[in-house]
């Protein structure tokens, strides 16, 4: 599963036409913000947890970091990230391309909080120079989550400066 596998996931909703690619490295937060030209903090990053169960992933915005209590209180253990040897074989996408699309079978999703202060986000398209422009109702449509959680920690103070706040019921 690759890029390949995503704009055929998007194929089947008629947005593959939509996915980015760029001649650059859109690995990280930075890198994705800078080929984007857009603020860090829109761009939706998944990161991969292991559970007892499976593999976890929470897409959150560029500025958020994992909240060790938050998590703990939410999932009842503790976070542990997936090495970067184990992502590609338990997701299905590689380091620097990891997103909520077209990933392997019984992978739980979870959307974080953090996005919802934007009307549009950057996920990741499982290359690491890939990216989808989606809103919020769209993220949820097409990443098949669980639902929404708050987890993460740093980005609320960020959320008092910037211009494109948008609210939303849980």
């Amino acid at each position: 599963m690759s890029l390949c596998a995503v704009k055929e996931y998007f194929a089947r909703f008629g947005q593959a036409e939509r996915i980015r690619e760029f001649p650059v490295s859109s690995a990280t937060v930075a890198e994705a913000a800078a080929a984007l030209c857009c603020q860090p903090e829109r761009i939706a990053k998944t990161l991969s947890f292991l559970q007892e169960d499976g593999p976890v992933l929470i897409v959150a915005a560029g500025d958020a970091r994992i909240d060790n209590a938050a998590y703990k209180k939410k999932f009842g253990l503790k976070a542990k990230m997936l090495s970067p040897d184990t992502v590609e074989k338990l997701i299905g996408h590689g380091v620097g391309g990891v997103c909520p699309f077209a990933v392997k079978q019984g992978v739980k999703i979870y959307l974080d909080c953090s996005l919802r202060r934007f009307k549009t986000v950057f996920p990741a398209c499982g290359s690491a120079n890939s990216a989808i422009e989606l809103s919020i109702p769209e993220l949820e449509k097409y990443s098949g989550s669980l639902g929404w959680i708050d987890v993460c920690k740093d980005w609320r103070s960020s959320e008092l400066v910037l211009g494109n706040i948008e609210k939303t019921e849980e």
